[in-house]
C-alpha cells in the first residue's frame, strides 16, 4: 500500500508526476484507492494477484489471483482470511455495499455472489466465457468476458442478465467502468491506450509513456489520478527485458482546467 504523501518527486515522469515508492518487484496487475482516504493499493504478478478491491467504509481490502482464491485483509492488522473461491484465476473482485455482498469474476466462467458471514457462495452465475473484468455502480454490473462478450445485470435481480452484446470494437474488452449516474459504461480494449482513451476526454494532452499502461484509478474526489507504467506481458516472456522493464506508479494531480468540461459552441445547426 502507498499513501499520497509518501510519494516521490524525485524522478518526475514525462508528464511530471509524482513517482510513488517502494514498488513490487513485477509489473503492476490492478490500482485501487481506499474509499475514505489517499491510501493506494497497489497488485503484482510477482505474487500472482490480479484484483482487489476495497470495502465501503475503508477498513478491509480483498485480493484475489492466481491461487483462486479471494482473500480478506483487516487494515487493523488482523490475518488476512480466506472469504471466496474458484476452480481458475480470480480476475476481479468487487464489494457492493447495498447488498453486503462480494462478487467475484474468474477464468472458470462464473460470477459468484457471496456473504461473507457464509462459506459458499450465495449464487453462482454462469458466463458465456472467462471473466476478464466488471464494474459495479449499484444497481447497474458490467462484465466484460473473453470472445468480446459484454453482460449487463440489474442487481435488483443479480441470478438475471439484464441484456448481453458483443463489444462493437473488434478487439477483446480489457476494462469496463459503469458510469455514476448507472446510465451506461465506458470500454477499453488496447491497454496501452487505457490513459489516452481516459485523458481525451477530460485531461489535457499529456506525454505518451514509453511502456503499457495497465491499470489506472481515481481517489475518492478526484483530486488524484494513479496510474501504472510497466511491462503488461501482453507479448509474452521472450519479449521482456528486466534491464529496461521498470515498474512505475505515478500520481497525478489534475487541475480544475484540466478536467472541467468544455463548453459547447452553439452554432445553430442541428
Amino acid at each position: 500500500m502507498s499513501n499520497f504523501m509518501a510519494a516521490s518527486n524525485q524522478n518526475q515522469n514525462p508528464n511530471k508526476s509524482f513517482e510513488v515508492t517502494h514498488l513490487p518487484n513485477d509489473s503492476i496487475s490492478s490500482l485501487s484507492f481506499s474509499p475514505k482516504t489517499n491510501i493506494l493499493v497497489a497488485t503484482s504478478w510477482d505474487n500472482q494477484v490480479l484484483c482487489s478491491a476495497w470495502k465501503d467504509d475503508g477498513s478491509t481490502v480483498f485480493s484475489g489471483g492466481c491461487d483462486k482464491q479471494v482473500k480478506m485483509w483487516p487494515l487493523a492488522g488482523n490475518q488476512p482470511v480466506t472469504v471466496a473461491m474458484h476452480d481458475a484465476p480470480i480476475k476481479e473482485v468487487a464489494w457492493i455495499p447495498e447488498m453486503n455482498y462480494l462478487v467475484t469474476g474468474s477464468l472458470d466462467k462464473n460470477l459468484k455472489y457471496w456473504d461473507l458471514r457464509q462459506q459458499t457462495p450465495i449464487h453462482t452465475q454462469a458466463l458465456p466465457e472467462r471473466c476478464y473484468t466488471l464494474s459495479v455502480r449499484y444497481p447497474l454490473m458490467v462484465v466484460g468476458t473473453a470472445d468480446r462478450n459484454l453482460i449487463v445485470f440489474n442487481l435488483q435481480n443479480p441470478q438475471t442478465e439484464f441484456k448481453r452484446i458483443v463489444s462493437p470494437l473488434k478487439y477483446q474488452t480489457r476494462c469496463v467502468a459503469a458510469f455514476p449516474d448507472q446510465q451506461g459504461f465506458l470500454i477499453e480494449v488496447k491497454e496501452r491506450e487505457i490513459l489516452e482513451l481516459i485523458l481525451c476526454s477530460s485531461f489535457q494532452a499529456m506525454a505518451r509513456c514509453s511502456q503499457p499502461i495497465p491499470c489506472s484509478a481515481f481517489n475518492s474526489d478526484g483530486s488524484i489520478f494513479a496510474y501504472a507504467v510497466c511491462y503488461d506481458w501482453s507479448k509474452g516472456a521472450e519479449n521482456h527485458n528486466p534491464a529496461t522493464a521498470k515498474n512505475c506508479i505515478y500520481l497525478h494531480v489534475p487541475q480544475e482546467a484540466d478536467v472541467k468540461g468544455k463548453p459547447r459552441i452553439n452554432t445553430g445547426k442541428r
